[in-house]
C-alpha cells in the first residue's frame, strides 16, 4: 500500500471514531441533537415535530462553533419549510432560542443572506425568501435539500446535472496531459482499492470525492471548476437515484480505473465514454438518464 493510501485511511478512521485527524473533513453522519436542546425547541414557537427535524440532521455545524451551528439550523428550517417564504425572522427572539449573542446571529444571518435564504431590509427586518432567490448550487443548500422533504427531487437534479458537467471534465482532462493530476487521479483509484479490499467504505467515498475534484481540476476550465463544489456535495449526499460512485464494487472502482487510462493515452472520447458508464451503472439512474451505446 502507498504511503498516500495508508495516511487516508488512518485519517478515515480517526475520523469515524470521533478523533480529528490530519485532513479530516468537516463533514460527518448527522447526529441527534441534545434532549435538552429538542426541549428547548418548543419555546421558539414552532411545533415540537417541526423544530426536531431542524436539530436532526448537523453535518455542516460540527467543527464551525455556535456561528456555524446556528447557520446549519436557520439554514435547514427554511429550506424544510418549517420557516415559510416571508416569515419574520427576530434576531432577538433566535437569540433565547438558541441561547446565542445578538453577534452570533446577525453574522448567522448574514451567511443565510449571501445564500439567498433570507433578506434584511430597513423597517421590514430579516424576512424568509422563495425558493426561487435561493442560490441552488450552494453546496450547503444542496445537502440540507437532500436531507429534507424535497430529497428525491434535489437528488434526480444532482444525478442529471452530473451527467452534464463530469462527462465533459472528462474529455477537456484528456485533452491537456497533466501528468501530476493524472498521477494523483491513479493514487485515488489505488486507495479506492485498498479501501474497498477491507470494507472501509469512508475511506474509498473520500478518495472517490478527491477523485472527482481532481478530474475537473484537469480539465483546465475556470469556470467549470467552479462547479466542482455541486459535485462534491453530491457525493456526500447518498440516496436514490444514485451512481456507481455511491455503489463502492468492482465496475465503479474498473470505470474509475479505465478513466485514468484514457487519461493517461489522451483518449478523449474514451475518457467521456468511461465517466457516462460509471454515472450509470445503477438502474435507478438510467431513468433519468440513457447509458452511452457500445460502437
Amino acid at each position: 500500500m502507498s504511503t498516500l493510501a495508508h495516511t487516508m485511511m488512518t485519517a478515515a478512521r480517526s475520523a469515524d471514531s470521533g478523533l480529528a485527524g490530519s485532513g479530516e473533513l468537516d463533514r460527518y453522519p448527522y447526529t441527534e441533537a441534545p434532549a435538552g436542546e429538542r426541549a428547548a425547541a418548543r419555546a421558539w414557537g414552532g411545533s415540537d415535530s417541526e423544530l426536531g427535524r431542524a436539530s436532526r440532521r448537523g453535518a455542516a455545524s460540527r467543527g464551525r462553533g455556535l456561528h456555524g451551528q446556528l447557520v446549519q439550523q436557520l439554514g435547514q428550517m427554511i429550506v424544510s419549510g418549517d420557516l415559510g417564504a416571508d416569515r419574520p425572522l427576530v434576531p432577538e427572539e433566535i437569540g433565547q432560542r438558541f441561547e446565542v449573542s445578538r453577534t452570533v446571529v446577525r453574522e448567522s444571518l448574514r451567511v443565510l443572506e449571501a445564500k439567498g435564504l433570507v433578506s434584511a431590509r430597513p423597517n421590514v427586518g430579516t424576512r424568509v425568501r422563495p425558493v426561487s432567490d435561493w442560490n441552488l448550487l450552494d453546496p450547503d443548500i444542496i445537502e440540507w435539500r437532500a436531507f429534507g422533504p424535497q430529497r428525491d427531487d434535489q437528488r434526480r437534479e444532482l444525478s442529471e446535472l452530473r451527467w452534464t458537467i463530469e462527462p465533459l471534465a472528462a474529455r477537456l482532462a484528456a485533452g491537456h496531459g497533466r501528468e501530476d493530476l493524472q498521477q494523483r487521479l491513479g493514487d485515488m483509484v489505488e486507495i479506492m482499492g485498498h479501501a474497498m479490499g477491507q470494507g472501509d467504505a469512508i475511506t474509498f467515498s473520500r478518495a472517490d470525492a478527491e477523485f472527482h475534484a481532481l478530474l475537473i481540476q484537469a480539465a483546465g476550465n475556470r469556470m467549470l471548476e467552479h462547479l466542482a463544489g455541486i459535485v462534491s456535495a453530491a457525493l456526500h449526499v447518498s440516496g436514490g437515484p444514485v451512481t456507481g460512485c455511491d455503489r463502492p464494487g468492482e465496475a465503479s472502482l474498473a470505470h474509475h480505473a479505465r478513466i485514468v487510462e484514457a487519461l493517461a493515452s489522451g483518449d478523449s472520447a474514451g475518457a467521456e465514454t468511461a465517466m457516462r458508464q460509471l454515472l450509470v451503472v445503477h438502474p435507478d439512474v438510467e431513468r433519468v438518464v440513457p447509458a452511452p451505446r457500445e460502437h
